[in-house]
């Protein structure tokens, strides 16, 4: 039997922050009939963006994160802030944090990030032949190194565990498993 659809007896924000919100939802189970409290993290769309340029090369990015107290290889991304298009956030976030530009992006697919505790979905774009356009247009809490690998490597990274970010992954997923297949 396929699950059901819980019926929300309550949803409260609890609190506010810059990126994402805390709400809390009393919910009660189809199967048992008991309410429980469940706590979402409410926040926007999210994106990512494959940049290759012409010769074949991802501009990828280090920076640190906080999370987890070290540094990262991704792909840029960022938040989808009021007014803009999914598309539109994905150019305007690798022209930040790389200082490359494009002038399309193709719409790769959508991912849930954690649908258990989190509403929102992250968008993953490619942009091709990128090129350079300008210095990065770093916030202050960014700190971010740009770096050219061969779009074959990848692979070899993420197996070698040099990239960890679960939505980069995803991204590279349906780069290399949906879009590309090589």
């Amino acid at each position: 039997m396929s699950p059901k659809h819980w019926e929300i007896l309550s949803s409260i924000l609890d609190r506010s922050y810059r990126v994402f919100s805390i709400r809390t939802d009393r919910a009660r189970s189809p199967r048992t009939g008991k309410a429980h409290d469940f706590f979402v993290l409410e926040s926007s769309a999210w994106v990512n963006i494959i940049p290759l340029t012409s010769n074949g090369e991802v501009v990828l990015i280090r920076q640190y994160r906080h999370g987890i107290r070290d540094v990262t290889l991704e792909i840029p991304g960022g938040l989808v802030e009021a007014g803009d298009t999914p598309e539109a956030a994905a150019l305007r976030e690798l022209r930040e944090e790389t200082g490359y530009r494009a002038g399309k992006a193709v719409e790769l697919g959508t991912v849930h990030p954690n649908p258990a505790i989190q509403n929102n979905i992250c968008y993953t774009y490619l942009a091709n032949d990128v090129i350079p356009a300008g210095q990065q247009e770093q916030d202050d809490k960014e700190d971010i190194q740009v770096l050219l690998k061969p779009i074959e490597e990848v692979p070899a990274l993420i197996r070698q565990g040099a990239i960890t970010h679960a939505l980069v992954l995803a991204a590279f997923y349906r780069y290399f498993m949906e879009y590309k297949r090589m």
